[in-house]
């Protein structure tokens, strides 16, 4: 029978014919010599291992050879030609002679003790590979004494041993101030961790660092001083600036609203001393405009006739957060990032009294009500709201609802309610004069709204929203989102600019980041009117609630405009 080889036929009767077998060995030889050294020594002799990287063989191998298994050593987790399972990125590894607790054990008593504490015990328990008649006292890792001494036990198995730590007694508990019960101390103090001399000296170092920095942040706030702008405080009849004027053109004195307001189109006036502006209107008549700014300092401007600067209150070291008039407009409350919280007289320029919690505050706002013009609120850059009573200079309460810093706090509700925003994304509505939050205003695509306006009429809050959009939510009762309303079309991410409303809600009024104003209509919500108001960020827009079409802003270039 011939042989199938490849390709070719051979008859065994006929080999003798092709080629003698010493010139097939000598071939062969000549052709692994690619192949391993060990691997072509067995071929030569044996003739029972092929390189099976050889792609043309020049003999007639057996079928054993050609079937024989690579040439190499034996893998001792092959079973029935499947490989074992890698159990690691790089193979496959072996179990550990030590146990996982016995391992952990050992390490974290080492770890936390270190040398002299804790030491390593290798024996035949936790190593069954190693002969026990091997292992010698140098085998201990750590304090061989102490190793000796407690027969091998590691700083786990001899705490178990130990007794627990007694308290001292409670006493009788009937005596209320000597009773001391579960919160009695442990009689040994052993155990209890002290910093050693230079460690001790090192820290009174820091705690009189501190305590002195503490005391001269305390005693370094800026003197209060004023200044005039004017000739006279008074006019010949003795009536100060805050005198409403008659000589307008209009009744600043009612409470009544223009029937109809218009869209401004010009530029009427510039005020400009300022960097970085914020403003508030004399409350009521509205003819006096209160500004403060990041250079430290308030001023009081006129709105009507000459529209000078009346007065000049410097008093913060820091810039000037937040200003705000009582209902008379008699007194302001400033708000600082030097973290206090001052109270001015609007006539005479004095400094009332000074608020301080040792936390920067981030708005202030009397509260309306005639009858309570001595309590204002403040939100705090720690999270709270801190109402302070003028008369005492107290804290009278605290709330605690919000997760980051403070930055509105508005009254609705016919001042028996606040909504408060915050930079945790949340509003909440807290009742004057209570602890618990009335309700959370939360919404999934709600962000962070760093400026809140109530409409003229009290029905609405215009909220400026951190993703480029104005919100409206009711301000009654439910206090819901209306979804209908919602004014886009500028950009104001990053910057907390404040939103106004005409005294007739006719239209919704902001600043934007590229010092524009936009003006929308509040009806259909459309973009009416948009013109660039200042050179840096307009970061407010406020309508005159006893004019028309009146708007003033301020910018971070410094200026307030006038636009009619």
């Amino acid at each position: 029978m011939p042989i199938v080889a490849g390709c070719l036929v051979i008859d065994p009767d006929a080999i003798s014919h092709l080629q003698p077998l010493k010139s097939v060995r000598k071939t062969s030889l000549s052709v692994l010599n690619s192949a391993p050294e060990v691997a072509v020594k067995e071929d030569v002799e044996t003739g029972t291992h092929i390189d099976p990287s050889l792609k043309e063989l020049l003999y007639n191998p057996t079928y054993e050879t050609m079937f024989a298994p690579k040439f190499g050593p034996v893998n001792p987790f092959k079973t029935q030609q499947i490989a074992a399972p890698r159990n690691m990125l790089s193979g496959y590894a072996e179990p550990a002679h030590v146990n996982d607790f016995m391992f952990e054990q050992q390490r974290r008593t080492f770890s936390t003790f270190g040398k002299g504490h804790a030491y390593f015990t290798f024996t035949k328990e936790n190593l069954p590979s190693v002969d026990s008649s091997q292992v010698s006292s140098s085998s201990y890792i750590g304090a061989v004494e102490e190793a000796e001494k407690k027969k091998g036990l590691t700083e786990f198995e001899s705490g178990l041993k130990k007794e627990k730590r007694k308290r001292v007694k409670g006493g009788d508990a009937s005596e209320i101030d000597s009773f001391l019960g579960p919160w009695a101390k442990y009689q040994d103090k052993k155990n209890v961790a002290k910093p050693s001399e230079e460690e001790q000296k090192e820290l009174d170092e820091i705690t009189a660092k501190r305590q002195k920095r503490g005391k001269n942040e305390e005693e370094a706030f800026a003197e209060e001083k004023t200044i005039l702008h004017i000739k006279d405080a008074y006019d010949y009849q003795g009536r100060s600036y805050l005198h409403v004027p008659q000589d307008v053109g209009i009744n600043l004195r009612s409470a009544e609203i223009p029937d109809k307001c218009y869209l401004p189109k010009k530029q009427l006036h510039v005020w400009t001393g300022h960097t970085k502006v914020r403003r508030h209107l004399f409350p009521g008549s509205s003819h006096l405009l209160l500004s403060c700014s990041m250079d430290c300092k308030i001023k009081l401007w006129e709105v009507y006739s000459d529209r000078r600067c009346l007065r000049t209150f410097i008093g913060h070291s820091k810039a000037v957060r937040d200003i705000c008039f009582n209902n008379a407009g008699t007194q302001f409350l400033s708000a600082g990032y030097d973290r206090y919280l001052k109270l001015w007289d609007s006539e005479t320029g004095q400094c009332i009294s000074r608020f301080t919690n040792r936390k920067v505050p981030y708005c202030v706002k009397f509260n309306p009500d005639e009858d309570k013009q001595n309590l204002f609120v403040a939100g705090m850059s720690d999270k709270k709201i801190v109402q302070w009573d003028i008369c005492s200079g107290e804290v009278v309460q605290e709330y605690h609802r919000h997760l980051g810093a403070v930055n509105t706090i508005t009254f609705v509700d016919e001042n028996r309610r606040f909504v408060s925003t915050s930079d945790d994304k949340l509003a909440r509505v807290g009742v004057v004069s209570g602890r618990l939050d009335f309700k959370y205003i939360v919404e999934p695509s709600m962000h962070s709204m760093p400026a809140v306006t109530l409409s003229p009429s009290g029905k609405w809050l215009a909220c400026q929203s951190m993703d480029n959009q104005i919100l409206i939510f009711g301000a009654q009762n439910r206090f819901r989102l209306n979804k209908k309303k919602v004014f886009k079309g500028h950009m104001v991410a990053g910057y907390a600019c404040r939103v106004d409303f005409s005294p007739d809600m006719s239209y919704v009024v902001s600043g934007d980041s590229d010092g524009k104003l936009n003006i929308w209509d509040w009806k259909t919500t459309k973009l009416y009117h948009l013109f660039k108001a200042h050179d840096k960020v307009c970061i407010s827009a406020l309508w005159h609630p006893h004019e028309t079409s009146k708007v003033i802003t301020c910018g971070w270039d410094g200026q307030i405009k006038l636009w009619d």
